[in-house]
């Protein structure tokens, strides 16, 4: 049997979002074909408007509506405190927590040199250039006295190795005297100690705490 070139096409474009398999492909496909038309015209419309209506915002590089995203805008949130972390997504987790209060800073990826991304094709040159202006003396272009950086990056090879990269770039950058940070990683709640990794353990072991 042939299929018609529109499942074929659609499939194929499914298969290459993250996680979606030919099979996974082919049943969202047909998911779809049986979706009433004016709730496909709707997703469509959707998808059409995704890039179109989402804007970088100018100072942390999060996603939003205007030229400076809702967290930057926001006169109650902490100055004095940024938050760096990979992506959008990471921004929106931390965001459900509701105990940061603090600025972010989104990367927008990660150091990794076997896809040749190094420091400068990320917004890492962006970040250190915030922190030399939160220092600088000149009150005209100072933006706001950053006085802790969180490295919120994923405890993976590449986000290890982005932290240690920023570790690096910001204790030569501490003309005010910033505090730079490591986000805390260790077991998840529920989870047991002979199936964790051992990254995984270290990491709880070193962030421990008076109980």
């Amino acid at each position: 049997m042939r299929i018609p070139k529109a499942i074929q096409d659609l499939a194929e474009s499914f298969q290459r979002l993250p996680g979606v398999g030919p099979k996974s492909a082919q049943r969202l496909t047909f998911y779809l074909l049986h979706v009433p038309q004016i709730q496909l015209d709707k997703f469509s419309e959707s998808l059409l408007n995704l890039k179109k209506n989402i804007i970088i915002c100018k100072q942390c590089f999060n996603i939003g509506e205007e030229e400076i995203c809702s967290v930057c805008s926001d006169p109650y949130r902490d100055k004095s405190t940024l938050c760096v972390v990979e992506d959008a997504m990471d921004v929106i987790a931390i965001e459900k927590s509701g105990k940061y209060k603090g600025h972010y800073h989104v990367l927008h990826g990660l150091i990794d040199p076997l896809n040749s991304l190094g420091p400068d094709d990320i917004y890492i040159p962006q970040l250190l250039e915030r922190v030399r202006k939160s220092a600088s003396a000149d009150a005209s272009v100072r933006q706001g006295e950053i006085k802790e950086i969180i490295i919120a990056t994923n405890p993976t090879m590449e986000g290890e190795a982005t932290a240690m990269y920023l570790s690096r770039e910001l204790k030569t950058s501490r003309e005010g005297g910033i505090k730079v940070t490591r986000i805390g990683h260790g077991l998840p709640v529920g989870a047991d100690i002979e199936y964790a990794d051992d990254i995984t353990l270290s990491r709880a072991l070193e962030g421990r705490r008076e109980y």
